[in-house]
């Protein structure tokens, strides 16, 4: 820990004040509260006294979390994750003010900090043009106590191979906590496909966010069999129990996206071990750009249009599975319907978008009615399910490419950190959290899950501990060459 980053005792008092008021303030709004105001108070005092303790409690808060609305449905929040946050990012405010310099220079000149703060100030910029400003203003604010949080802060936190080690068995009983309870919910309702939201309702958002958590985690699991190995066989017993217990429950989520993102996950841990995941986005996006033109040159697309009678959700998992393929799921083909008003609605405001959180307000014109499925009416307020789109009708086409540029630079950053290790902990870490970013991101080309406060979250921390781990990386090979130029005559 450098020093100088610490908190006096009348910035401490500051930061207790303003957090005591906003606590004050909440209880008013909504009675409830009052019952956790003494254990707010106790966890202010807490976070004043050692601020990274509170982060540990963050990390552990994120698979239980749950929605709170107040105000009938005029404010929500994530609860006790979300507010942790908005005390994280006071206390940085502070450490920040105190000491402009904190953040350690190689940080800022790692590729993926830079890419990022690009997609930060860019993202400032559509929210001083967007259509719906208070919904945008909105975005910006929970993406800057994500980013603190998660992005930030870690760079201070992850030191040696026990913070590691911590972060993952911290993120990982809470998740086996709340799959246990899932699990048995959804065995007293027959395990059925149709009442899977039920089983998961409250923990989770719906079973798109509690899948991805799932996959993203399941990586990790997945590099920490082979660091079992000298251990005790009771470790690796665990170890493996758990992750032969992950895959009938991911299974069981009914996801198809969680489910290939694992399996593309499994291959990305191969093509950076072979030395080729430089080309795998710019295959991928050949791809894309190729299909793009397929189906749009003559609107070909319009070939593709599900029939509306025989578009439905279908009761049993492989139901869906080979309606999928046939063109008749309704989930599919819904998403068909959002993707297409998402390329119309970017014709009109190519540059910086409609803004952020604004998609739902604007895109319904531009749809295709013959896409349109039973759901359609989107009594939910979801968005265009696939970030890329998401990123070109809300923050324009700059807000795209660098999403864009940003998967390509985390890949290439992380695979040339993998060989630079020789240390086969940090070598296995980085290639769990490259394998987790991937997970991450294929559950996200079909969603836009990142502003979720579970999976964004993760995702963040994932980005975070890259950067970390590929300094650490330049700091050990420069250590091992210094030393063997001294054992040279």
């Amino acid at each position: 820990m450098q020093q100088g980053i610490e908190l006096n005792k009348w910035e401490k008092g500051i930061g207790i004040g303003v957090l005591l008021l906003l606590v004050a303030l909440a209880s008013f709004l909504s009675e409830p509260l009052l019952l956790v105001t003494p254990f707010a108070f106790l966890f202010i005092l807490m976070t004043g006294l050692n601020w990274k303790l509170a982060f540990w409690f963050l990390l552990f808060s994120i698979p239980p979390s749950i929605e709170l609305n107040f105000l009938g449905d005029t404010l929500s929040t994530s609860v006790p994750d979300e507010p942790i946050m908005w005390l994280l990012l006071l206390v940085f405010m502070l450490l920040w003010a105190k000491q402009p310099n904190i953040l350690p220079t190689w940080w800022w000149k790692n590729p993926i900090v830079l890419i990022m703060l690009l997609q930060f100030l860019w993202m400032i910029v559509c929210v001083i043009y967007s259509k719906e400003t208070m919904l945008s203003v909105k975005y910006l604010a929970a993406k800057t106590w994500f980013l603190v949080s998660f992005f930030v802060l870690p760079v201070f936190i992850f030191k040696e191979k026990k913070d590691f080690k911590r972060a993952f068995l911290v993120l990982l009983v809470p998740l086996l906590i709340t799959m246990v309870i899932i699990l048995i919910r959804h065995a007293m309702l027959g395990f059925s496909f149709r009442k899977i939201e039920k089983a998961i309702s409250e923990i989770y958002t719906n079973h798109v966010d509690y899948s991805t958590i799932l996959s993203m985690v399941f990586c990790l699991l997945w590099v920490a069999f082979p660091l079992t190995k000298g251990t005790t066989w009771l470790m690796r017993l665990t170890v493996l129990f758990l992750i032969i217990f992950f895959l009938p429950v991911l299974y069981l989520t009914f996801a198809r996206a969680a489910m290939v993102a694992v399996i593309f996950a499994i291959g990305i841990s191969i093509m950076v071990r072979l030395k080729l995941v430089n080309i795998v986005m710019p295959l991928f996006y050949g791809v894309l750009a190729i299909l793009m033109v397929f189906v749009v040159n003559n609107n070909h697309f319009l070939n593709f249009r599900p029939n509306y009678q025989k578009t439905f959700m279908h009761n049993k998992f492989e139901d869906h599975i080979v309606a999928t393929i046939q063109g008749r799921d309704m989930s599919s083909m819904e998403r068909v319907y959002r993707w297409i008003a998402s390329v119309r609605m970017s014709k009109d405001e190519p540059i910086t978008g409609y803004g952020p959180n604004s998609f739902y307000y604007y895109y319904k014109p531009y749809a295709v009615s013959s896409f349109r499925t039973y759901v359609s009416r989107n009594e939910e307020k979801s968005t265009t399910h696939n970030y890329y789109l998401y990123m070109l009708v809300e923050q324009g086409y700059p807000g795209m490419i660098l999403y864009a540029i940003f998967v390509m630079v985390v890949f290439a950053v992380g695979q040339r950190t993998y060989h630079r290790f020789k240390d086969r902990f940090y070598r296995y870490v980085t290639l769990g959290l490259i394998m987790m970013f991937a997970a991450g991101f294929i559950n996200n080309f079909f969603s836009e899950l990142l502003e979720s406060h579970k999976v964004g979250t993760i995702f963040y921390l994932g980005i975070a501990l890259l950067v970390i781990l590929d300094q650490k990386s330049r700091q050990l090979e420069q250590q091992a060459n210094e030393e063997q130029a001294m054992v040279k005559p």
